[in-house]
């Protein structure tokens, strides 16, 4: 990281404590990194690293990756949840008139109604009904 070299490790962990880094190893068994093509990357035992320098976490993966296809369900799930999540053409998600029904005491309809007001906005629509 540094060209270190042969410099001493206790040395090089003072250092990077007065640069406000933190180091943790990860006990991984598994990375997989989904790629655009549809494939993924799966590291089987990997070596994962974890660095924190001032609030930026950066992750370094170390180990022989296998390329495979991605699961049927994993590729389809991150855009069919969303549809499905969705109560007709209002674009208001069943989750979110759930969570105002509950919280309000009221029913779907009038939860419906109070977030298509609020312009989706759970909080608003909520205080809108109490």
């Amino acid at each position: 990281m540094f060209g270190g070299g042969g410099m001493n490790p206790r040395k090089m962990q003072q250092m990077m404590e007065q640069m406000g880094i933190d180091v943790d190893e990860l006990d991984a068994t598994e990375v997989v990194i989904s790629l655009e093509d549809g494939s993924e990357l799966v590291f089987s035992d990997p070596d994962v690293t974890k660095m924190d320098a001032r609030g930026q976490e950066t992750y370094q993966v170390l180990g022989d990756p296998s390329e495979r296809e991605a699961a049927a369900g994993a590729v389809e799930s991150g855009e069919g949840d969303a549809e499905s999540a969705d109560e007709g053409d209002d674009g208001i998600p069943q989750g979110d008139i759930d969570i105002v029904v509950q919280r309000a005491g009221v029913s779907e309809d009038d939860a419906r109604e109070a977030l298509e007001a609020a312009d989706g906005d759970l909080a608003a629509a909520i205080e809108h009904l109490e």
